[in-house]
């Protein structure tokens, strides 16, 4: 099994968890990112994306599936600082029309 941290930390925000995965989000390692996500219980969800320099399509849907059941438990996910590479596989898809982008920790933390 590959490995694929994600730091975790208390945002200053009530209820709120900033999640810093580093490294590609590929189909080899969902197993672990499923598993960090689902341990996380915060009303609302903070994914930094600067420590993931690209992502493929099984990486995309894992956070539109992570989107969906949050949304389903009245919870939210916001993605901040995306890599070029990320922002234009989010954007080329229109996932940015569903999943929340924010240009920084800051701006989501306060959105």
């Amino acid at each position: 099994m590959s490995s694929f941290p994600i730091a975790q930390q208390q945002s200053a925000q009530p209820d709120t968890v900033i999640l810093r995965p580093d490294g590609p989000l590929n189909v080899n390692v969902l197993p672990e990112f499923h598993s960090a996500t689902k341990a996380v219980t915060a009303k609302r969800v903070i994914v930094d994306l600067s420590g993931i320099p690209h992502m493929d399509s099984a990486g995309l849907g894992a956070f539109l599936t992570l989107h969906a059941a949050l949304q389903k438990e009245s919870r939210t996910l916001a993605l901040t600082l995306p890599t070029k590479r990320v922002q234009m596989l989010i954007a080329l898809t229109k996932a940015d029309t569903v999943l929340k982008l924010y240009p920084s920790v800051e701006a989501a933390e306060h959105a």
